[in-house]
């Protein structure tokens, strides 16, 4: 597993001490949702990932692990499932977590690079998803083939627009349909995202008139300082500037409706965290080394979590989630 890449940087205040000058704590609230991490192994290497995932990764969900996150979310019921990775169509046996997952949730969420349903062999996972009543997030950076790219690879656009293509033919993000399909667009470099809803509106009308497609919504998050691109951001200099930007952008009023409040992450490899970005730093779960297998209950509330700088990119501007 990826450990530990981020360390509290002097450059800007402690994210905790932030936090006590707004009187405000992160503590567990009820916990509603189920974050599934299958894996590390990816078809793209993609500039700005806070994973490391790539095509060299061999880190992922065996299908005894798969059980368990399975038993787990039979006992605790979660409103919402999100299977992530890495590329999670990648994984054997992703089906059986697909199957076994839909009916103990109302929502099951799925993400995905759109690059990764045109591999072979997972040509049927569409189609699959689709039966289940899965929402598809996938990642999108951008209409325009330069920028989407430069933080991609070469040849990205035209595989995401395929992939695109099939979903919406199932019924994907069309109005009436029932299944959602959400884009998520990352900044490609060391800078907030634009306002959500212009970018919206702004690429729901770039990719009809370009490629005929549609979607549901879009997201746009800022890329958080840790794996791929904290090392991208060190080694270009940005490091300091773009924390700092983070920093002073801190909105107090995104920390009750923090992520990491109300979910649990479970790693490939069974263990849990409060959040996926605590997971790639090697953070457990309330500071704590646990075990899917072990949970008999979802995570108390009021715990203390983890936190670090990196927990600024939650907290900026309209914030993450």
């Amino acid at each position: 597993m990826t450990e530990s890449l981020a360390q509290s940087s002097p450059c800007i205040e402690a994210f905790s001490r932030a936090l006590e000058r707004c009187g405000l704590e992160l503590r567990r609230d009820r916990t509603t949702t189920l974050q599934v991490n299958v894996g590390f192994l990816c078809d793209l290497a993609c500039r700005h990932c806070h994973l490391e995932a790539g095509p060299s990764r061999t880190e992922i969900m065996t299908p005894e692990t798969m059980e368990e996150v399975i038993a787990y979310a039979s006992r605790c019921r979660f409103q919402a499932i999100d299977i992530t990775g890495g590329a999670p169509e990648l994984v054997p046996g992703i089906e059986r977590l697909v199957t076994g997952l839909a009916p103990l949730t109302p929502r099951l969420i799925i993400r995905t690079n759109l690059s990764a349903f045109l591999n072979p062999g997972v040509a049927h996972l569409p189609e699959l998803l689709r039966s289940a009543g899965a929402a598809i997030v996938a990642s999108f950076p951008s209409a325009n083939v330069g920028q989407a790219e430069a933080q991609r690879g070469h040849g990205i656009m035209e595989r995401s627009i395929t992939a695109l293509k099939l979903l919406n033919d199932l019924g994907y993000g069309r109005d009436g349909s029932g299944l959602e399909l959400d884009l998520v667009a990352n900044p490609t470099g060391a800078f907030l995202p634009p306002s959500q809803c212009e970018a919206e509106q702004k690429l729901r009308r770039d990719l009809e008139r370009k490629y005929g497609v549609v979607f549901s919504h879009l997201y746009t998050f800022a890329n958080v300082p840790l794996g791929r691109f904290r090392r991208w951001l060190e080694d270009s200099g940005n490091l300091e500037g773009y924390l700092q930007r983070l920093a002073g952008n801190f909105n107090p009023a995104t920390v009750p409706g923090l992520m990491c409040r109300a979910l649990v992450s479970v790693a490939w490899d069974g263990h849990l965290y409060d959040c996926d970005f605590n997971l790639a730093a090697g953070r457990g779960l309330g500071g704590e080394r646990r075990h899917v297998a072990d949970m008999a209950c979802l995570p108390p509330e009021g715990t203390l979590i983890p936190t670090d700088d990196y927990c600024y990119a939650c907290t900026a501007g309209s914030g993450f989630t």
